[in-house]
């Protein structure tokens, strides 16, 4: 038996808890399925008083919620009972930014037949969908998976909502009189942008399944809605409007070849001096990059895209003719690329 020699007496505990991350992430879809989250207040409460709760056996959800517990999901008080924490309060569907989709949405059932292929789609340099499940990932997820699809749907809002305020208060718009969402879904970035500057004027560009959910804020008889046209399209072939400012929020996780397609028709549409701000999570210089690289990973999987570095983001802007004025962070997950046509 062969001895391993390491200076870090705790490296070989913290590359087993790694190889068991698999069960940290079931563990969290099953509390969250449970509704366990939802079913403990204020108050601190059993396992079994929550198992009755649930309508689950108090032995096993007494086991879950100490492996949670092990990882700040949750609380063991001294006298055995359970308590919230910051995280564990993320998972109740009530709460202000609840993050309960995103956590139903990152361990869905196609996840975990799709991460032991990470092989093949890291020797291959694409996707292994198709060949697991026969179509695109899309194409599946909207015709044999709704369930999944209607997840994805909430994940998506509940990000989109998270983010609009942050993008609405970084945003300078002196001089800005129209601005375009490009990939927008139902524009909750354009509405909080509408709402905070009064003359502006909107356009929200995405799918037709998607505008047609737009947010009430902006269809027919909504607040906003002599303020904004909504038009549906596939904006990779052709932006068919003008205007001051196009905003372009992480959609950029195509191949390449898309990713220009989509810049290139910002260019045309736009013409020479138009503003133009890319939104992305980075797989560098951010303190969210556990959670955004493990993302990269998914989309390589799922859709042969990728999570953008800021080199290979500035090349891509650079490349469709854009000319880059500065990279912020909007928040501690979110980058903006600052870039005028040339």
């Amino acid at each position: 038996m062969t001895t391993v020699q390491t200076d870090d007496a705790h490296a070989p505990f913290r590359l087993r808890e790694l190889v068991f991350g698999a069960a940290r992430a079931a563990a969290v879809r099953a509390a969250v399925r449970l509704r366990l989250p939802d079913a403990l207040d204020d108050t601190p409460l059993t396992a079994e008083e929550l198992a009755a709760a649930v309508g689950a056996e108090p032995g096993p959800v007494a086991r879950l919620l100490r492996a949670l517990s092990c990882y700040e999901v949750f609380a063991q008080t001294p006298d055995g009972r359970y308590a919230h924490t910051p995280m564990s309060r993320l998972l109740r569907e009530d709460t202000p930014g609840s993050l309960r989709y995103i956590a139903l949405w990152c361990t869905e059932p196609w996840t975990w037949e799709a991460w032991p292929r990470l092989d093949d789609a890291v020797r291959s340099g694409t996707h292994v969908f198709e060949d697991l499940h026969g179509k695109d990932f899309f194409s599946y997820l909207h015709a044999d998976a709704g369930d999944s699809a209607r997840v994805f749907d909430r994940a998506m809002t509940t990000s989109s909502r998270q983010s609009a305020h942050d993008l609405a208060e970084f945003l300078d718009l002196d001089g800005v009189d129209s601005v375009v969402d490009i990939g927008g879904g139902q524009g909750h970035v354009l509405a909080s942008l509408l709402e905070k500057h009064p003359r502006l004027t909107g356009t929200l560009l995405d799918l037709p399944a998607v505008v047609a959910n737009a947010d009430p804020r902006l269809r027919d008889g909504g607040p906003l809605a002599d303020r904004v046209t909504l038009v549906a399209g596939d904006c990779r072939d052709g932006i068919p409007v003008r205007a001051d400012l196009y905003i372009i929020k992480n959609i950029l996780e195509w191949d390449d070849g898309s990713s220009r397609r989509l810049l290139r028709a910002v260019v045309a549409a736009g013409g020479p001096g138009a503003r133009v701000v890319v939104v992305e999570n980075l797989v560098d210089d951010s303190p969210s990059m556990r959670f955004t690289t493990a993302m990269d990973l998914l989309l390589l999987l799922n859709v042969g895209g990728a999570k953008h570095s800021e080199e290979s983001l500035t090349g891509l802007l650079a490349q469709a003719g854009l000319e880059l004025k500065e990279v912020r962070p909007v928040n501690s997950y979110l980058h903006a690329f600052e870039a005028v046509v040339r």
